[in-house]
């Protein structure tokens, strides 16, 4: 709830001169004749809560995955664009302490008038449960977690930003084929369908300590279905070359979910709130940019007393060049000479 207040307080601020005169002036520059080449590097993570009535006096488990570095490289020209990204190997976090993350994400973005496309699917595989030892005897605060190879969780989702000002421009947010040149901020509906859930590929995804005989908390899977409308603000703005641009939204989602355990599936229809958090920040000039960019995608489920809660997010370091070409060239001298 502290979360959704925050974003809250900062749609009012962001709003306070929305409603002013727009410029007919764009406050954005594309780069699409040009060839742009980039990498990057960061990490993905999707940790996870399930809170519920457990034995033991326990309302509370908190799963983590472990994190993997990650490498990107791609390139874009006009309308195309191609990224391929692939995890090192090793983890970051001790493997004595969260055990090993499988990672796999494929993704489609793209562009249309006012709209920005993007559909995604993510998946994790090997979980550790936090702080396990204060429940569990076998363990020790030198190795304090329940380390899960086969608890596993994926989202698929498929979502489109409508912009309602034509001085914004997703790809001037993204900073590799366009960069914004003033104040840029805008009103906008992000339409949303999902699928997410978590599951275990052998028996209950709580641990036989705290299990009792309800279906619920013995469920091996957790997941829902859901559609829904989020309002929000975006704000851009590049000062001296320094780029950031910051997106904040808040909504609800209809929801069908459900749990299943054994033979035994459970579905239910509900709603559930939804928040949409983007930043990013760098240097940006024609020529080259240097950003870091984050995106949250934040999903719930609430089912009589259990309570599941995830974030998906990323960080990333992006660094590229625009090469010009024949054509970009011509247009700026043309630029220039009026």
């Amino acid at each position: 709830m502290k979360l959704i207040y925050y974003i809250s307080l900062c749609l009012i601020l962001f709003s306070s001169n929305a409603f002013g005169g727009e410029s007919d002036s764009l406050h954005y520059r594309l780069f699409k004749d040009r060839v742009v080449l980039f990498s990057d590097m960061g990490f993905h993570s999707a940790p996870f809560s399930l809170k519920d009535n457990y034995g033991l006096d326990v309302n509370k488990l908190k799963y983590k995955n472990n994190l993997k570095i990650a490498l990107g490289f791609g390139f874009s020209y006009r309308w195309f664009a191609l990224r391929i990204g692939f995890a090192l190997p090793g983890n970051i976090l001790a493997e004595s302490r969260y055990g090993n993350t499988d990672y796999f994400d494929i993704g489609l973005k793209f562009n249309i008038k006012q709209t920005f496309c993007n559909i995604d699917f993510r998946s994790y595989s090997g979980y550790a449960i936090k702080d396990a030892y204060k429940w569990n005897d076998t363990l020790t605060e030198l190795t304090p977690n329940d380390i899960r190879p086969n608890t596993r969780s994926a989202s698929i989702s498929a979502n489109v930003w409508w912009f309602l000002s034509k001085n914004f421009h997703m790809k001037a947010v993204q900073g590799k084929a366009g960069h914004f040149t003033g104040e840029s901020k805008t009103w906008y509906f992000k339409t949303s369908l999902n699928y997410f859930g978590i599951s275990n590929d052998f028996g209950p995804l709580v641990p036989k300590e705290l299990a009792d005989t309800s279906d619920r908390i013995n469920a091996r899977t957790i997941g829902a279905i859901d559609l829904g409308v989020i309002p929000g603000y975006a704000y851009g703005n590049r000062i001296n070359n320094w780029q950031f641009a910051v997106f904040a939204g808040i909504g609800g989602v209809i929801q069908s979910k459900f749990y299943t355990k054994g033979d035994i599936t459970r579905g239910f229809l509900g709603i559930a709130p939804r928040v949409d958090l983007r930043l990013m920040g760098g240097y940006s000039k024609p020529r080259y940019f240097v950003l870091l960019a984050t995106n949250f995608d934040i999903k719930s489920i609430k089912i009589q007393d259990l309570s599941y809660n995830q974030t998906f997010y990323n960080i990333k370091l992006i660094g590229g060049i625009r090469i010009h070409t024949k054509k970009s060239r011509q247009q700026e001298k043309e630029l220039l000479n009026n």
